[in-house]
């Protein structure tokens, strides 16, 4: 597929030293996605003749001599026709060599908000679905790889937006965070919207004192901003991902649930067929493996295009006894890295506070010492999907198994 990229624009900058650059704006599908200089294009271009030869277009030239406006001008044209053939080409556009230089120039968006290299990582983006009674809902986390404009237009049935959502489960990670203001006003943005759209609810007593500190925080006074977010960690759910309703299979079949997933934890409200409502905790330490299934697809009216059925069950110690839970929702992926991220996240503090506990000890008691951390890690007990011997049978009418190391 062939990418629209324009760069109906530039401008002329000048360098600490006194000399001059232009500066283009790239704008891909209609949207600005990033401004770059010819140079970085030139780089590129050498890079990608050393992978692809002669497949790839013409670059064009350089220029030896002062560049007047005319000129300019000719080369923000050369270089929208250069990029759009060089689009052409599927082998290019899904090579390593273009998406890297795309996901460094994106970053320009992260740096223009104030937010530092080293806290980037706790942000990411996500497609969103705004619905017309006012759910929100997540629909998917954009990849490392993703051009997000593009796969925007691809979804445009399910009228999604992106937008910057933090990337944590472990809702204490906030405090990691309190050193940058760009970093704080993004999560005060995002707690205000969760409160909103009633993922997280205060008590009534905490909804007035958060009122309080939202008007003080009004008033760009930073100390009111932390203060919020210290109280909001207080509240049900804060920093948790919310799922929208789906269908599960427990405690009995014909179940549905609204899920909560976040600080080591699925909680669930889960409603039975008698009507009855019961909240459960589905503690991610209990959970062994899980797997993502693709079930098929379901006819939609024609505006909504057809929708993929997805399900997603893990093997859950119960009681002592080990059984499959199973959620059918659209957003089996969104769960699974949700999944992952908790796991990650845990191993990596366990690790860290492993390393904070060293202390010299004597050779006889290392191999005691190296079987707590061997304990600690296998407490997880997680298996990668190869190694799950569970298979659907084919009258679950499954067309198509996605395992683990496909996400």
């Amino acid at each position: 597929m062939k990418l629209h990229f324009t760069i109906p624009v530039s401008e002329r900058l000048r360098q600490t030293f006194g000399s001059r650059y232009v500066l283009y704006s790239l704008y891909l599908e209609g949207f600005l996605f990033c401004k770059v200089r010819y140079s970085q294009l030139h780089h590129w271009n050498d890079q990608l003749r050393r992978v692809f030869g002669s497949t790839v277009p013409a670059f064009p030239p350089k220029f030896y001599l002062a560049m007047t406006a005319s000129m300019a001008d000719e080369r923000r044209s050369q270089l929208e026709e250069y990029l759009q053939n060089v689009t052409v080409d599927p082998s290019i556009t899904n090579s390593d060599v273009f998406i890297s230089f795309f996901r460094k120039l994106q970053q320009v968006v992260l740096y223009k908000m104030g937010l530092s290299r080293e806290l980037m990582g706790y942000f990411s983006l996500f497609f969103l679905q705004d619905h017309s009674n006012g759910v929100l809902s997540v629909v998917k986390k954009v990849a490392e790889f993703e051009l997000p404009y593009v796969s925007l237009q691809s979804m445009k049935e399910l009228g999604c937006k992106i937008g910057i959502r933090k990337w944590y489960m472990d809702p204490s990670l906030d405090t990691m965070l309190m050193g940058c203001r760009a970093a704080v006003n993004l999560l005060y943005i995002q707690a205000l919207q969760e409160i909103e759209k009633n993922w997280v609810k205060p008590t009534d007593g905490q909804m007035q004192k958060l009122e309080l500190l939202q008007k003080e925080a009004n008033k760009t006074k930073v100390v009111f901003l932390v203060q919020f977010l210290e109280l909001v960690q207080e509240v049900q759910h804060y920093g948790y991902m919310q799922l929208d309703p789906c269908a599960c299979d427990y405690p009995e079949v014909g179940c549905s649930a609204t899920v909560h997933v976040g600080n080591k934890e699925i909680s669930c409200c889960i409603k039975l067929p008698s009507n009855q409502t019961k909240e459960v905790s589905f503690k991610i330490s209990r959970v062994r493996c899980w797997e993502v299934t693709f079930l098929g697809a379901s006819t939609q009216p024609e505006d909504q295009g057809r929708e993929q059925t997805l399900e997603l069950r893990f093997e859950y110690c119960d009681s002592d006894s080990w059984r499959w839970i199973v959620f059918y929702t659209k957003q089996a992926f969104l769960l699974s890295s949700c999944f992952k991220k908790i796991i990650s996240e845990q191993l990596i503090k366990t690790t860290k506070e492993d390393k904070e506990m060293q202390v010299e000890m004597p050779e006889s008691l290392k191999s005691k010492k190296s079987r707590i951390q061997q304990s600690q890690i296998a407490w997880f007990d997680f298996i990668p999907r190869k190694r799950v011997l569970f298979r659907p049978s084919e009258e679950d009418n499954v067309f198509e198994k996605i395992r683990e190391e496909d996400l």
